[in-house]
């Protein structure tokens, strides 16, 4: 898991070296429905819509509206005790410092399929998906390696068949994976989660994959590390989704 601190095993990826547990501190004995007091909150639906800073409302159907399917993998749990509202609405994100804690922890492997129905993604002009993990840079510095859980990202809009971003990069920058880009947008910062630009998270272009318009997002982790077999277990390895927006919505 993408933190500041990071728990032990986290299977987070920088370049020349392995992950390593040296200084790290282990979350998993952090209560699934904890979060950092420093941190803004995820925001409660009203008005059919989650409230920003300035007093608007942003559709909630620009965001995931259901949780499909979830097959966590091995050290999975975190954020599972707030399943599927921790993944709603926009992002909680923390910037370049430090990862939100405002996720689900996919495990080494996990998977999860949500969708955006009765909205869609559509084909637009330029990005028309961002997908929001925690990855940050150590000391809110950029100039060093980021401190990331990548995943695969596939899209569809019948939710059966699957056009995927391929995510093959093995050293930064790490292309069309998921988990790699800090998220600034948080509820009570101003910052717009629909504005790739200065969001942060994860762009993707339907164009990319040849398709018009998708209602299915998946994300697969794609870490490979063992999973410790004895206590204590961690519970924050893998991928770990924040939430996930629309920015090319055929219903804005």
């Amino acid at each position: 898991m993408a933190f500041a601190l990071c728990a032990g095993a986290c299977g987070s990826t920088s370049p020349g070296a392995a992950p390593t547990d040296a200084g790290l501190v282990d979350l998993g004995a952090v209560p699934p429905g904890d979060v950092d007091a420093g941190q803004a909150q995820h925001p409660p639906l009203v008005d059919g819509g989650y409230a920003t800073a300035d007093g608007a409302v942003l559709s909630a159907n620009r965001f995931i509206t259901s949780k499909v399917s979830f097959a966590p993998g091995p050290c999975a749990g975190f954020g599972a005790g707030k399943m599927p509202d921790v993944i709603f609405g926009p992002p909680v994100g923390a910037g370049d410092t430090e990862g939100g804690l405002d996720v689900v922890s996919l495990g080494v492997g996990g998977e999860i399929v949500v969708s955006f129905a009765p909205n869609a993604i559509v084909d637009g002009p330029g990005v028309d998906l961002l997908v929001f993990e925690n990855a940050f840079y150590p000391g809110g510095n950029p100039t060093n390696p980021v401190f990331a859980d990548l995943a695969e990202v596939s899209v569809s809009d019948d939710g059966v068949t699957w056009a995927t971003f391929p995510c093959t990069a093995t050293a930064p920058p790490y292309g069309a994976c998921a988990g790699w880009h800090p998220v600034y947008s948080n509820p009570g910062n101003g910052i717009s989660p629909l504005d790739p630009i200065v969001a942060g998270g994860d762009p993707f272009d339907l164009a990319d994959v040849g398709l018009a318009r998708a209602r299915f997002v998946r994300v697969r982790d794609t870490s490979t590390q063992t999973c410790p077999v004895n206590p204590p277990h961690p519970n924050t390895d893998g991928f770990d989704l924040d939430a996930m927006a629309i920015v090319n919505a055929a219903q804005p």
